[in-house]
Formats: structure tokens, C-alpha cells, sequence
């Protein structure tokens, strides 16, 4: 039944594709010749057609009997195991297998990587390392907004086998011919054309409008894709359709629970139905999603127009990727947490995870990051002597021979080396590196102490990492740095800790701490007249979705104006009276935690009793996330959340003596307060 759809969809597609016939013409012309340029790069405005124009690519490459593999940039992160992650899933290899090394065998490949602009940071990865690996005879198409980067057209291999295709809009008669299939009048499409000049999307949006009030479009704002939205959403056939849409724009990939759950109804069939109808609603791997600039201006307009619908819709989709995560494979999870971090994109904490660098950082497209050849180490090793000293160098020495992979070169607009780090992967370390290393060996000890690794589980050390000229002050390479480890810790499946050295941890501890990286005071260690401080966040205590949600929890919440606050042991008497209080239907209306930012509404029009309940639950939901505090959550949830009725049959409901039951349900209670206070802490600092 799936591929009989999917046969439809792409028939629907092929159907529904006007213009273009240069562009089709000369791929065509590239298929059948395989000393022709092996790479095409598809570059235009948002809009214009690059993702419906790769479409057809698929097509003609599936007609010639290729083997096609396609990519998206909105599904991926931008790191590159998240890439060769989607390889292997496309290729059906396992996790011991090399994807990137079973791409490179394929016959007759077409791999096709739409939204690029996406996975900028990847830019020279793909010019140097991917793409190379592909068969002789594999054609790549590359699509994005802007034009290949100066990497690709000032290398003179490159440049050989590179075609470039611009897009532009559509000619009158092709416009024409596009409105037709979408059953526009013939009589008013020279109106629509003049109006919108041709541009795909802009064609479509009228087509749509028209179809939904079935009478002719006349915005009134020069902002052409502005107005057109706004005349189609407000004509669809009932508030429950403009939530439907409105949903859409809010997610990375609307599926029909995910959108049943968002518009809190048992089943919304028709309503995605509906949706896929429409022409500015594309379908991908993962559901559908609407075009980038409708997207763009449907969000906002979304959040000024109704911040409190907005905030809850946004809330039960995290509470959909939620219960999602807790029964997904490792694979399902990673794509979660991407869908996690898009979800919460307008917040500056999680917007870096996404591609673009927040305000005030880089762009990333101005900064790259690759494995480090042989010829980079002698530079990386000077500047560790400029700034570690001889010690430090002979250390880096000492990991150039053991893991040699973990290094990874920042390099500037020009390609040139501007920073580097290196990320260990600790179980592969032994006795040897325990002795050469002092502070490797300082991490291991407290990894020791606190649940050692099992298979398959994996942590990483960062042992070094500098700016060439700034060292570990703040600086854009730093910015760019931190972004790597912590993509590479979301996309790291079974990763138990991350820990972090620094050359003056004191001066980074608000920082850590706001992204709960904690000091482990058992690492400081001396290095050739310099003291290293260590931090490191546990993924097993916080898994990734957990500290996705911790970070946008943080800014979610302002502080409390003139109210004054509690101090620690007072906080946790409260969590404690709270928790007590929390299945009376007025319990709340006294709680000592009102004073705190907990209590601080969403936006969405909840009291501050209503709002001090939801941080409770939330907080509760962090600890059912991590592994470690399941036990202590489940004491919890039959004593508090959803009470047993007496603590002598929640110990029964668990099976559990009721010595162990107190004891598990005294760590539930002291691991809340935890969370509880450090998003209190948080709030205060801002």
C-alpha cells in the first residue's frame, strides 16, 4: 500500500512540474555521459523550485535505472555522523558497518541533497571527503539558495566537474501553464502573473487562495508571499483547518499523530488530508512541511497573533516527541532531538543546533571544521607550545599516535587553520594513557567511581581545543567550538559523559553551569606550570532530549520581579509541601514556590498555581527521561503525581519492600528539588 502511495505521489508530482526544460535537458545530457561534470549545484532564491526541480531529477535518474539516495538538510543536523547516519539507513547498513565506505561501491548512484544551505558547516566535508568517496560514475545534485562557495569554484578540479544551475522564476507562459494544472481560471492569469512575476511559490499560494474562497486574490502589501498567505489562511473552511496549518509551520515534519496530539483531538485524518493537498505543502521521509518562506512568515505571524495558542500547540508537540523518545530506537531518537531543537528554534540557546550561529556569534557559513591531516599537525602543535607550553605539546604528541581521528581544524573563509580541538573517545584509552596523561587518568578515576562504561556505551574527553590567536577566550572560533561538542554529543548514540577541559575553569562556571556541565574539582591537575579544571555533563543523568528541554526551559521562564526569594533550604520545604499538595484541586494557591519564576506563566493563559503545576510535571518528566532516575520517578509518580492512596500501597503497585520504596522515593524528591532549583538559579542570574 506505501509504495502504491509513494507511485502516486511521485505520478502527482510529474503532473503537476511545468518549465525548466534547459535544466531537465542538460541532466538528462549528464546521465548519458559519464565523462560529463559529475556534480550539479542547483542554486536560487527561496520559492523558485529547486526542491520540485530535484524531484524530477529523482525521477529521470529512476528511469535509467539509478540508485537514488536523498538527503535533506531540514532532517539533519549538520554534523557529519548525522549525515553518514542517513547514508546507512538509505543503504541498509548496520551499526559495525561503514556507510561512507559502502557509498563509495554502489553502482549507478544518484544522491541528491536538497536545503543545503542547512548543513553549511558541512560545506568543505562534502567537497573533500564525501563526495570524493562516491563511485566514478555517480552523479550528485547539490540545491541550495546561494551559489557554490568559493571552495568549490576556485578549486580547479572542482571546477571541471562542477555544473552550476541557476534558477530563476518561471516565464509567462510556463506560469500560465502552472496555474492551469492547479485549476486557476485562464481568464485572471495574466493578473496573478503580473502580480507575482512568475515566482513558483507565489503562483501556487494564489492558486491555493483562490481554491479555498474560490473568488480572485487581491492582497493589498507589497510583500507578495505575505499577503498571499495571509489570503489563504484566511479563507480556509474553519478554524480548525487554520490550526492545522498553523501546527504545520511549527514543526520539522508534520506526521497525522504528531498532529492530532498538537490540536489535542483523538484523530485528525481529514485535516492532514487536507493539508497535503495544498500546493505550498511539501512531503518528505518525515511527514509533511510547508515551503521554507511559508514557514517563515506563517510562524510569526502565528506567535504575535496568538502567542498563547502558539505556546500551547508548542508545548504538546514537545510533549509528543516526549513519550516518542522513551520507546524509540537510537536512530528515532537522534531525529527527535532534532525535531526537539527546531521545535524551540526561536530560542538563542537551541537556534546554533540548527545551522546559523545566534546573535552575536559567526555565521557558520564563515567558519568549517574537518578531521585534521597529516600535514596540519606541526601548526597545531606550535600553537599548543605557544599557549600549554612543552608539557602540553609532548601530550599532544602522545594522542596524535593513539587517537589520531579526534582532531578537528576550524578553518576561515579562506580555508586557512584558525583553531583546532580534540575530542578523545575515553573507553578506547588504557594503562598507557593513564600514565602519559595525568588529567585523562583524573577522568577515568571519576568515571570509575561513578558507573563505569558498558557496552556499548561511550564518552569523550575534549583534552584540547584553542583559537589560534585568542587561546580559550571568547571568540568566535570558541563560539564555533562549543557549537561542535555539543552537536556531536546530540548526535552520539549511547554517549555517557562529555567533559571539557579548561585552562581557567573558574572564569567559565556560569557558562557550564547554564548548560549543566558541572566541575568535577577530582580532575584539576598541574601541567607544566599550568592548572586545568574539568567539566562534564552526564548523559546518563541527562539524557539529551532531557537537557534539550532543560535549555529551553531556562528561557522560557523570566525572572520574578520584586519578589523575595528563597533560599535553598526554604526551596526544597516547598517542593516538599508542594508535592503533598499537589492532587488538591486548590493546593497550590498557597505554595511557597508562587514566589519563584516556576510559577511564571507561558503565555498561554494559565495562573501562576497552573503554571507551578506544569513546572512540577516537567520537571518530574526529566527525571522519567534519564535512566538513572527512572526508579526514583516511578516512587515519585504513584506517591505524588498520581497517587497509590497510601505510601504502603504505592510500595505494593512497585513491588517493592518499603525500605527500598522511601529510600527510592526520598531520591525522587531530592533529584526534583535539584532540577527545581537550578532553573530557579537560573532565572535569579538573568
Amino acid at each position: 500500500m506505501a509504495r502504491r502511495l509513494a507511485d502516486r505521489l511521485a505520478t502527482a508530482r510529474r503532473r503537476g512540474f511545468v518549465g525548466r526544460r534547459d535544466e531537465l535537458a542538460r541532466f538528462q545530457g549528464l546521465l548519458a555521459d559519464q565523462d560529463a561534470p559529475r556534480v550539479v549545484f542547483v542554486h536560487g532564491p527561496g520559492g523558485v523550485g529547486k526542491t520540485a526541480l530535484l524531484h524530477q531529477f529523482e525521477w529521470l535518474g529512476q528511469r535509467q535505472g539509478r540508485r537514488c539516495i536523498w538527503l535533506d538538510g531540514r532532517e539533519l543536523a549538520p554534523v557529519a555522523p548525522a549525515v553518514v547516519a542517513a547514508l546507512g539507513a538509505h543503504l541498509g547498513r548496520g551499526p559495525g558497518e561503514d556507510p561512507l565506505a559502502a557509498t563509495g561501491e554502489v553502482p549507478d548512484l544518484l544522491l541528491l541533497v536538497d536545503t543545503l544551505e542547512a548543513l553549511a558547516p558541512l560545506d568543505r566535508w562534502l567537497r573533500e571527503e564525501l563526495i570524493p568517496r562516491l563511485p566514478a560514475d555517480a552523479l550528485a545534485v547539490l540545491s541550495g539558495r546561494e551559489r557554490p562557495s568559493l571552495g568549490w569554484r576556485a578549486d580547479p578540479g572542482w571546477r571541471e566537474l562542477l555544473v552550476t544551475l541557476p534558477l530563476d522564476n518561471l516565464a509567462p507562459a510556463d506560469g500560465r501553464r502552472m496555474l492551469a494544472v492547479r485549476g486557476f481560471p485562464d481568464a485572471d492569469s495574466d493578473a496573478a502573473l503580473a502580480f507575482t512575476r512568475g515566482h513558483p511559490l507565489a503562483l501556487a499560494l494564489v492558486a491555493d487562495a483562490r481554491v479555498q474562497r474560490r473568488s480572485t486574490v487581491a492582497p493589498t502589501t507589497p510583500d507578495v508571499i505575505a499577503a498571499l498567505l495571509r489570503s489563504l489562511v484566511d479563507t480556509v473552511p474553519s478554524p480548525d483547518h487554520r490550526a492545522a496549518l498553523e501546527a504545520c509551520a511549527q514543526v520539522l515534519g508534520l506526521t497525522e499523530p504528531l498532529l492530532a496530539a498538537m490540536l489535542d483531538r483523538p484523530a485528525a485524518a481529514a485535516l492532514f488530508e487536507w493539508l497535503r493537498g495544498l500546493s505550498i505543502i511539501e512531503h518528505g521521509a518525515r511527514g509533511l512541511y510547508p515551503h521554507d518562506l511559508v514557514r517563515e512568515v506563517l510562524a510569526a505571524e502565528t506567535r504575535w497573533r496568538n502567542p498563547d495558542g502558539y505556546a500551547t500547540t508548542q508545548r504538546r508537540a514537545a510533549g509528543y516527541y516526549r513519550a516518542q523518545f522513551q520507546r524509540a530506537d537510537p536512530a528515532t531518537q537522534q531525529n527527535l532531538l532534532l525535531d526537539f531543537a527546531y521545535l524551540h528554534r526561536d530560542r538563542s540557546v537551541l537556534k546554533p543546533f540548527l545551522g546559523k550561529m545566534g546573535p552575536g556569534g559567526t555565521d557558520a557559513d564563515t567558519l568549517q571544521a574537518t578531521t585534521a591531516a597529516e600535514s596540519d599537525r606541526p601548526l597545531l602543535r606550535s600553537w599548543v607550545v605557544k599557549h600549554e607550553g612543552a608539557a602540553a605539546a609532548d601530550l599532544f604528541d602522545h594522542w596524535v599516535t593513539r587517537q589520531p581521528q579526534g582532531f578537528l581544524v576550524v578553518r576561515d573563509e579562506q580555508g586557512e587553520p584558525v583553531g583546532f580541538s580534540l575530542q578523545l573517545s575515553i573507553e578506547e584509552m588504557d594503562d598507557r594513557d593513564r600514565r602519559t596523561d595525568p588529567l585523562a587518568a583524573a577522568v577515568i578515576a571519576h568515571l570509575d567511581r561513578n558507573g563505569e562504561l558498558s557496552e556499548p556505551e561511550t564518552a569523550r574527553l575534549v583534552r584540547f581545543w584553542m583559537d589560534r590567536d585568542a587561546y580559550q577566550d571568547i571568540s568566535r572560533v570558541q563560539t564555533f567550538i562549543t557549537l561542535q561538542f555539543s552537536r556531536s554529543s546530540l548526535s552520539t548514540p549511547f554517549l555517557a559523559g562529555t567533559y571539557l577541559t579548561f585552562r581557567d575553569p573558574d572564569f567559565w562556571a556560569d557558562g557550564c553551569g547554564h548548560l549543566d556541565y558541572h566541575r568535577i574539582p577530582s580532575a584539576d591537575v598541574e601541567i607544566g606550570g599550568h592548572c586545568y579544571g574539568v567539566y562534564g555533563h552526564d548523559w546518563r543523568s541527562v539524557p539529551p532530549l532531557a537537557w534539550l528541554s532543560l535549555m529551553a526551559d531556562r528561557e522560557a521562564r523570566p525572572p520574578p520581579a520584586g519578589v523575595p526569594p528563597l533560599d535553598r533550604p526554604q526551596f526544597a520545604e516547598a517542593v516538599r509541601a508542594a508535592l503533598r499538595d499537589l492532587g488538591r484541586a486548590d493546593g497550590l494557591r498557597r505554595s511557597a514556590l508562587l514566589r519563584t519564576s516556576l510559577a511564571d506563566p507561558a503565555g498561554d493563559g494559565t495562573d501562576r498555581a497552573d503554571a507551578l503545576r506544569d513546572a512540577i510535571h516537567g520537571g518530574a518528566g526529566l527525571l522519567e527521561a534519564s535512566p538513572r532516575d527512572r526508579r526514583a520517578f516511578r516512587a515519585l509518580h504513584h506517591t505524588y503525581l498520581r497517587p497509590a492512596g497510601t505510601q504502603q500501597l504505592a510500595a505494593e503497585l512497585l513491588g517493592l519492600p518499603m525500605t527500598t520504596y522511601r529510600r527510592h522515593l526520598a531520591a525522587g524528591v531530592e533529584r526534583l528539588t535539584d532540577l527545581l532549583w537550578q532553573s530557579e538559579l537560573d532565572a535569579r542570574r538573568r
